[in-house]
């Protein structure tokens, strides 16, 4: 028995050493290939920006054109600053110490900005000036005028708003009355263009509805924003379309705690009015970021050409219609239809949207 045992012992002995002789004599694994590191792009430009007194996380055109100055960062490899303005008097300075530390280009937000950076451009002929919804009567050759066809984004809101107030069965807080409204913000030209586009479009598909406008004379009072909001809900209208920057956040606020609707402008509002839900209808939106990306392409390919004023619209996809976002699913198949018309004929050059009432 004893044999035996020691006869099994040493096959098994044996049989394992058999196996780590094969595991040890076994061709080593070649390494998995790794992918090739991607290469950061790295270009010499610097390109900057200037807000208004709005700031940084005013969820409008001055987080919407650092949104474009970080893709250029990202996408591009190019070295971006920004400066903040609190008042109006820090426009100067800030533009003034951007240019001197070479900065190009620089990028003015807003058209208040306008007469500083005519004044600034001619000391800096070297750098490049773009000026987020300013227009140049007779711009310097270092000076870009980055404009919006505000007119055709408030057309397509016009259109949704023009449908809908006709269609009272679609949601409860719309009446039989066929009244819509405006609230601007200051009385100056991309706001008029909104306005103006709002009233083709609504007319475009509902001539018979009243459209009525209330200027408030500010971007920065919600106050001022519930106020006229309210007053329009008590004139009748069921849908208001706000351009008005902060001011129309008190806009948005009226349409929810007095069962209107509401479509908000510049960015997705959707995203940036806190618990606005079903309220909001969508969002006449201005592409700023991809203005800004672009005229910073343009300067790291060498292209960039200033002493102009460039406008993007529709085809350039400078402006559009935000998603609908909580009304997706109730939207009227003919709504959508009449804004993807409207779309295409304003591409197709079928339809041209007014830029004054």
């Amino acid at each position: 028995m004893k044999s035996k045992w020691s006869r099994s012992l040493a096959l098994l002995l044996a049989l394992a050493l058999i196996a780590s002789l094969s595991v040890g004599c076994a061709a080593p694994q070649e390494p998995a290939p790794q992918e090739p590191a991607e290469e950061k792009p790295t270009t010499d430009v610097k390109a900057a920006m200037v807000t208004d007194v709005g700031g940084l996380g005013d969820k409008s055109f001055n987080d919407m054109s650092y949104a474009g100055l970080q893709r250029a960062e990202s996408e591009l490899g190019v070295q971006i600053e920004v400066l903040e303005s609190k008042e109006p008097t820090d426009y100067e300075s800030n533009i003034n110490q951007l240019a001197n530390a070479g900065f190009n280009p620089i990028f003015a937000v807003g058209f208040l900005m306008t007469d500083t950076v005519i004044k600034v451009a001619p000391q800096f002929p070297d750098v490049n000036f773009g000026g987020i919804d300013i227009f140049f009567e007779n711009p310097t050759p270092n000076v870009l005028g980055l404009l919006f066809k505000e007119q055709e984004a408030g057309y397509l809101a016009g259109v949704v708003a023009g449908k809908l107030t006709a269609m009272p069965d679609v949601d409860p807080r719309i009446n039989d009355k066929k009244v819509v409204g405006f609230v601007g913000g200051m009385e100056i030209p991309p706001v008029q263009k909104f306005e103006a586009g709002f009233i083709a479009g609504v007319k475009s598909v509902l001539p018979d509805a009243e459209v009525k406008s209330v200027y408030t004379g500010t971007f920065t009072d919600q106050q001022k924003g519930i106020e006229a909001g309210k007053s329009l809900i008590e004139g009748g209208a069921d849908i208001i379309f706000a351009a008005a920057g902060a001011t129309g956040n008190g806009t948005a606020k009226a349409c929810k705690d007095n069962k209107a609707l509401f479509i908000g402008v510049d960015a997705d509002q959707y995203e940036t009015i806190e618990g606005i839900g079903d309220t909001i209808i969508t969002s006449a939106i201005k592409r700023v970021d991809n203005a800004v990306f672009l005229t910073v392409k343009d300067a790291v390919d060498g292209k960039l050409k200033a002493g102009e004023n460039r406008v993007f619209g529709l085809a350039e996809d400078g402006v559009g219609l935000a998603p609908y976002h909580d009304w997706e699913t109730k939207m009227p198949a003919d709504v959508k239809a009449a804004v993807d018309k409207a779309i295409a004929d304003i591409k197709a050059g079928t339809v041209t949207v007014p830029e004054s009432k």
